[in-house]
């Protein structure tokens, strides 16, 4: 015992020496810290801070897209990320999983209602090292329809975290001038809400906020601690564009070239609504068109056809032609010509009028109206000269964008080299521009001379205090003609629309003016143009009414597939756009129409105080069809107004001192219904032509001031045709029910 004490005794220094230089070393360390507040070159404090302090993302939301009326086209919405869950330490009790655990039998599910292959899925579901994954494309935009089925599954692992979506609510909606934006991952593997078309893409930036941002301390589990200290710099929204478009008119526009689309089957349908005293477009569209909301059909048409496309414009350019001729006072519309051909130097070819024979020697005026390319020929070498024509070309803005607020906006290309050239500019050949172009140099026509700029953006909004941050206001880019040229202008075309000669006789609207121009362009192949008689894009320019145009409307449409097609009849199916949206536009508009009977009869006396059953009795004697307005015993006002001359026959609608209520307007015309709601109060809306045969206000029901009166129209062809087909069918019902009375 005596010899293992010294050897204890050493190994006990040893080991006390080992401690005492590991405790001076924590010591030191210790202190230096204190003092240094570093460890390793790095503050400890930031340490800490990085560690415990933590950053979340407030979303901003992106601006909303209205109409003039402040309805809403495009808006952000609520949607749902798919996320799934891979991390087993996810879950702490082995019966409710928090993670997946069978990705076999998940990918399955789930592959019934995302847009991704069970494959794909089962490829994600069963990646290594992952906490959680997410679905790309397929996994975003969940609705809260989706999002309940996918929950009812009750797959472990499978949970949704809160998002947002453009949305889209009134579908296909002038799409391409509204376009659509989409989600794109960015290098980070954010995603950013990007236009890539129309308004979205060219207002993106001012669409597009700023997010705000949460910067909070959080225990170990990334909770924000109760007492932690927190910062929060909110977002902001983006700005929102309300445009011109009218929803109502657009809606017009829309119904009538699905109509025409799916009766006609055209390539395409180009239509725009403008307002010509602001230069404001009120409707656009196109066929074929998609759906913003789901891109359906996107893949048909990628490109604005209003903005970014040019083509002859045909026989519709002749209106400038015609304007330029009137102002320099070198159209005589009495003067007569030789129709037919016309060969403007002995090298070029001759050029013809569309039914190659003309019609022999006929005044200018009625070259016009039969839209004769001789005429127009004459016009710009013999009449206006070259020189002159080229430069009105350019006051009314053909060779250059009019600036409008859309992206890829193309200009018109003017062919203006040879003689040849220059003579079927004049009259729509060879010269390609845009329908947009077309729009904005008929303002002229229709605004005393002034050629206005047209928009499609009326004011820009802050979102989050409607403070108007930009507004829109009418801009005059040229004058090309004085006021006195366009209102003969306008009178020259009315008798295209109103003279037997004319080509614009399926345009005639009732109760309104309409003054405008057809057109049939050639369409460029790979041989010349092509041939075969629906080969051509058919289209019409018109205003109305034609002493003060409140609206321009323009309607091409090419290659309709139509039988049995003889001249004329490519003004089918653009009348079948023009006519209603016109039409339906003035209603809507409370555009009163035109005074075009006139009378033969006496002028209608004063009738207000007049006693109502002494006033019916008068009127009945004298001819006239009285229809009285309320339940009183007096008249408080009529329509025609006093000293009007009225025809014998006509309806003289008189309101009573009592309850209004609605009388029965079956057979009425729409010019007579319109007497009724100006006098009553009511707007009016109106679906086809012809005479009333419906009416959503039931007769004898009370009227109130402001009330719709909606009315349905029907020609008396179209009422017979309806009544043969009623018969059939209620004979062949006769049939079938006498069979099967006999065999019981």
């Amino acid at each position: 015992m005596i010899k293992k004490q010294p050897n204890m005794n050493v190994g006990a220094a040893i080991l006390f020496a080992i401690f005492g230089l590991l405790f001076f070393v924590l010591i030191v360390r210790y202190y230096t810290i204190q003092i240094t507040g570093e460890v390793g070159g790095q503050p400890l404090a930031a340490k800490a801070q990085q560690k415990y302090s933590k950053e979340g993302i407030l979303p901003a939301q992106r601006g909303e897209i209205l109409d003039r009326t402040g309805e809403v086209i495009a808006e952000d919405t609520v949607s749902y990320k798919l996320v799934a869950i891979l991390d087993k330490k996810m879950t702490t009790d082995p019966k409710k999983p928090r993670h997946v655990t069978n990705p076999r039998e998940t990918a399955e599910k789930l592959a019934k209602y995302i847009d991704m292959d069970e494959s794909d899925i089962y490829k994600r579901l069963t990646r290594k090292g992952l906490f959680q994954v997410e679905f790309g494309k397929a996994g975003r935009d969940i609705s809260h329809e989706t999002k309940i089925k996918i929950e009812s599954l009750k797959l472990p692992g499978i949970t949704f975290l809160r998002d947002s979506k453009r949305f889209y609510p009134n579908g296909t909606f002038a799409s391409h001038l509204i376009g659509y934006a989409d989600k794109i991952e960015q290098k980070d593997s954010s995603f950013k809400t990007i236009g890539k078309m129309g308004i979205e893409k060219s207002f993106n930036n001012q669409l597009t906020g700023t997010n705000g941002k949460l910067d909070y301390e959080s225990d170990l589990w990334g909770y924000i601690l109760p007492d932690g200290k927190q910062k929060v710099t909110p977002a902001k929204d983006g700005q929102d564009i309300y445009l011109t478009i009218d929803k109502k008119i657009q809606t017009f526009l829309e119904d009538a070239m699905d109509k025409v689309a799916k009766q006609y089957k055209p390539k395409k349908i180009i239509a725009i609504v403008a307002d010509p005293k602001t230069g404001n477009i009120l409707a656009m569209g196109q066929r074929p068109s998609f759906d913003p909301d789901t891109k359906e059909g996107i893949t048909k048409s990628w490109h604005n056809e209003a903005i970014e496309t040019s083509y002859e414009p045909g026989s519709t350019m002749k209106i400038f032609t015609l304007a330029a001729a009137v102002q320099e006072g070198v159209f005589n519309p009495n003067e007569t010509y030789q129709s037919g051909s016309y060969r403007v130097t002995n090298r070029d070819k001759a050029i013809h009028d569309h039914n190659y024979s003309g019609w022999g020697t006929i005044t200018y005026l009625e070259g016009v109206q039969r839209s004769s390319n001789v005429a127009f020929a004459k016009i710009a070498n013999e009449k206006l000269g070259f020189e002159r024509l080229r430069e009105y070309l350019t006051k009314f803005g053909f060779d250059k964008p009019t600036g409008i607020e859309l992206p890829d906006e193309t200009a018109g290309k003017i062919r203006y080299t040879y003689p040849i050239e220059k003579i079927t500019t004049a009259y729509g050949q060879g010269t390609a521009i845009t329908p947009i172009e077309q729009i904005q140099a008929a303002t002229a026509i229709a605004n005393d001379g002034k050629m206005l700029k047209p928009h499609v953006v009326d004011k820009i909004v802050d979102h989050d205090t409607g403070k108007v941050i930009e507004e829109t206001k009418p801009e005059v880019v040229s004058q090309p003609i004085s006021a006195k040229t366009a209102s003969t202008v306008r009178d020259y075309l009315e008798t295209v629309v109103t003279s037997p000669n004319g080509t614009g006789g399926r345009y005639k609207i009732e109760g309104y003016s309409v003054a405008g121009k057809t057109g049939t362009a050639n369409i460029p192949g790979p041989g010349g143009y092509l041939k075969g008689a629906n080969n051509y894009i058919f289209s019409f320019l018109g205003m109305a009414p034609k002493d003060d145009p409140k609206l321009i409307v323009y309607v091409a449409v090419q290659q309709p597939q139509l039988a049995g097609m003889e001249t004329g009849q490519g003004a089918i199916p653009v009348s079948g756009v023009f006519n209603p949206v016109m039409q339906n536009s003035l209603h809507y508009l409370n555009i009163q129409p035109s005074v075009i009977e006139k009378a033969t009869v006496n002028k209608l006396p004063n009738l207000k105080g007049n006693s109502v059953e002494e006033t019916e009795k008068d009127l009945k004697e004298k001819g006239y069809e009285t229809v009285i307005v309320g339940n009183g015993t007096d008249v408080v006002d009529q329509l025609p107004k006093a000293n009007t001359p009225v025809l014998e026959g006509e309806k003289v609608i008189i309101k009573t001192n009592g309850e209004l209520t609605a009388p029965d307007l079956t057979g009425w015309s729409l010019r007579d219904v319109m007497k009724f709601a100006n006098l009553t109060g009511l707007k009016l809306n109106s679906k086809g032509n012809g005479y009333v045969v419906g009416q959503n206000i039931k007769p004898k029901a009370p009227l109130n001031k402001g009330d719709f009166l909606i009315v349905d129209l029907k020609t008396a062809e179209e009422q017979w045709n309806q009544q043969q087909s009623d018969q059939k069918e209620d004979s062949t019902s006769k049939k079938e029910t006498s069979k099967k009375t006999v065999q019981d």
